[in-house]
């Protein structure tokens, strides 16, 4: 355990373990802007945006709250990014690893993961973007070799009550 958990009570414990089983993995991109930046970068009055993210937080596109804006995964399937249906296997010469993780980190990916064993990273995305990601992929120093895969049936998932 983590020395986080030496803080909790046997019951806060049990709670966070219950609501770990009771949940289910959720992809969530949150944006930290103040409403005030966002509609300035948007072209329109902080109340003009708050009445759009009160719809769409309606409408289940959206969650707010005190300096935050999460896309639920509602908004991420109507924006065509489903999920993580693609699969990027990457080798990285290692005199250009912490350069190459940092630069593919900026690609922007639903997930990276540092591996062992004959690949270095596994980068998680949207099949939508499989494409450019590779285009982008390529051009950055150290990467040897890339590996594709596209998910064709999910035979597994933890699911909801």
């Amino acid at each position: 355990m983590a020395s986080y958990a030496a803080k909790l009570t046997d019951r806060q414990f049990e709670i966070l373990k219950k609501l770990y089983e009771s949940g289910k993995p959720v992809r969530v991109y949150s944006i930290h802007k103040t409403q005030k930046k966002l509609a300035d970068e948007l072209g329109i009055t902080r109340q003009a945006l708050s009445n759009h993210l009160r719809k769409l937080r309606e409408l289940g596109f959206v969650r707010t709250g005190r300096g935050f804006i999460d896309l639920t995964e509602k908004a991420l399937a109507t924006l065509g990014e489903e999920g993580a249906d693609a699969f990027v296997f990457i080798k990285v010469l290692p005199q250009h690893r912490d350069e190459a993780y940092e630069a593919i980190k900026k690609i922007g990916v639903s997930n990276l993961y540092r591996v062992t064993g004959e690949i270095d990273l596994i980068a998680m995305l949207s099949r939508t973007r499989l494409d450019e990601f590779l285009r982008e992929i390529a051009k950055i120093k150290g990467v040897t070799e890339t590996s594709a895969h596209i998910v064709l049936e999910e035979l597994s998932r933890h699911e909801r009550e």
